[in-house]
């Protein structure tokens, strides 16, 4: 059975257990199906089995050894992924620039972490790929190595090579992906890490549909990265939480899902080649970075606010960044054609 099956099964059982998930309680009415359906101490509808037999369909459907489904961000899903290949003393490289649980990942294996940069593109204000694996693992001989791709601005890194040459000298390569959710699921982007890393991590809540903060852990090696998870994850997970991942992946995998997904990058596409007063750059179609020759991103960003009521997603120096995803409707997308104005 199914986790969104399980959540409508009629339990016929008299529970005196933890009051608070019994279903029977609601506090905040806007939220009454989400008390109805959190069973998480509730062992009349065995929960744990159904959470198993999705997460392996999961594993399935993205083509990996394990995946496992967060409910505590990516954030937790890297911790996890650290903890599993390093251990105390054990050099752990990371950027200079990464999200915080990075380090803090490596803070509590007690790994020794050597921070490497990333070269600065001037032109658009953001940070290239990561180019130097086999300079840096000869280097510094860690256990592991963190790389973020894409970046925050839809930078992608050559995954395939960087994991032929980790392998090479025997590193554990974590990806975080989180901004790539929807990578495995259209071959119009980027080519997703999962298959190469032995770690992957992606934010479902980003872009790919879903509620804040769910997200995936893939695991493509033999660590012991369930004993990992349960260090940092609590023991009573939200079930309607994890249904909604459930449902999450099995709509990106569905003929209508991948076909949003497409519409999604064919406005985009679209959208690009109409607004031919403006400079695009990245590789990650649904975000659409861009500029305007004589204005700066801050310029940009407050025109785009004020003008045309479109708040951006992230700004620098050089250039605007607009996020889309699943939820970014083509009612909105077309808004941006008047841009031409600009």
């Amino acid at each position: 059975m199914s986790l969104v099956a399980l959540l409508k099964k009629k339990n016929r059982k008299t529970l005196f257990t933890t009051p608070s998930h019994a279903g029977n309680l609601c506090i905040m009415h806007k939220f009454y199906q989400w008390y109805r359906s959190d069973i998480s101490e509730v062992e009349a509808y065995n929960p744990q089995q159904a959470l198993e037999k999705a997460e392996s369909k999961a594993a399935k459907i993205y083509g990996v050894k394990e995946t496992h489904f967060l409910t505590n961000g990516s954030s937790s899903g890297i911790i996890a992924a650290i903890l599993a290949c390093c251990n105390k003393g054990d050099n752990l490289l990371i950027w200079d620039k990464a999200h915080p649980c990075h380090k803090n990942g490596g803070l509590l294996a007690g790994a020794n972490i050597i921070e490497y940069s990333l070269e600065f593109d001037q032109e658009w204000g953001i940070y290239k790929k990561f180019e130097n694996a086999e300079k840096l693992l000869k280097q510094h001989n860690p256990k592991a190595i963190v790389i973020t791709s894409p970046s925050y601005e839809g930078i992608v890194s050559d995954i395939p090579k960087i994991s032929k040459i980790c392998k090479k000298f025997g590193v554990y390569l974590i990806v975080d992906e989180a901004h790539g959710a929807l990578y495995p699921f259209s071959q119009n982007l980027p080519e997703s890490a999962v298959t190469y890393a032995d770690f992957t991590v992606q934010s479902l809540h980003k872009t790919a549909g879903g509620i804040n903060p769910t997200a995936l852990l893939h695991s493509n090696c033999d660590s012991d990265i369930k004993t990992k998870l349960n260090m940092i994850t609590t023991t009573s997970p939200s079930y309607p939480m994890l249904a909604t991942i459930e449902a999450n992946i099995n709509y990106l995998n569905s003929k209508k899902g991948r076909n949003k997904i497409e519409s999604l990058i064919s406005e985009i596409k679209n959208i690009r080649e109409t607004l031919t007063n403006i400079e695009f750059y990245g590789d990650d179609p649904t975000k659409i970075l861009m500029k305007k020759e004589g204005l700066s991103g801050y310029e940009l960003s407050d025109i785009l606010f004020n003008r045309y009521n479109i708040e951006d997603e992230r700004t620098n120096e050089k250039s605007t960044m607009l996020l889309t995803g699943l939820g970014t409707s083509q009612a909105k997308l077309r808004k941006l054609r008047y841009l031409i104005k600009l």
